[in-house]
């Protein structure tokens, strides 16, 4: 990212379980832009490909085990889904910048396995070769309302030995269920204590979607 502009790309986790053919998304796609960028992709990543989720250009974010029982428990139509990423400022060396990426507004939550194969390339758990006792779940956004941030919303900060959302924002926001804004990956997905206080401040920034990974 550039923190001069908040402009970004945004670069997905690698896959780690076969696809279904003709369903790969190679890290090979994003090297052009990458190189406009000049970064170079890490040598290990070249014949890989991503989990591309959340995926931006078809408006949906999947998940399984007990993050995918969360998410059923707590999601409904109208909810929301607030993706952060650990982006690098390119303008500068240092710690890792966590900001906003981008914004689902919730359409339906879809087992995975119920997809049809014709279907199954709407998300990086759909698209992977599902046992029939898989858990995988996708949850689609709602196009008007959802989307790639066109430029990301920094929010984090080191503090207290780990990235954690700013205690500016934490106040603004009414708070979050992790423990002092901890922003670092978990097996428990925070939660917005006062969702409507996020939803004014966020309003406020004005974001510009798009529906686009890139």
């Amino acid at each position: 990212m550039r923190s001069d502009t908040g402009e970004f790309v945004y670069v997905a986790i690698p896959e780690g379980k076969p696809v279904h053919a003709g369903y790969e998304k190679p890290y090979q796609a994003i090297t052009p832009l990458l190189s406009s960028w000049n970064v170079v992709l890490p040598a290990h990543l070249a014949d890989r490909h991503m989990h591309l989720d959340p995926d931006f250009a078809q408006l949906t974010y999947g998940d399984q085990g007990q993050r995918a029982v969360q998410l059923r428990q707590n999601l409904q139509r109208d909810d929301w889904v607030v993706f952060y990423a650990a982006l690098r400022d390119v303008l500068a060396e240092g710690r890792l910048i966590y900001a906003l990426i981008g914004l689902l507004c919730v359409d339906q939550l879809i087992d995975a396995r119920t997809l049809p194969l014709d279907r199954r390339d709407v998300n990086a758990h759909s698209r992977r070769i599902l046992a029939g006792n898989a858990d995988d779940l996708v949850v689609t956004g709602q196009a008007d309302r959802s989307g790639r941030l066109q430029r990301c919303l920094p929010i984090g900060e080191w503090r207290d030995g780990a990235y954690r959302v700013r205690r500016d924002l934490l106040g603004v926001w009414g708070g979050l269920s992790v423990k002092d804004g901890y922003l670092q990956r978990s097996a428990r997905l925070p939660r917005f204590l006062d969702p409507p206080r996020f939803l004014s401040w966020i309003s406020k920034q004005d974001p510009e979607l798009l529906r686009t990974n890139n």
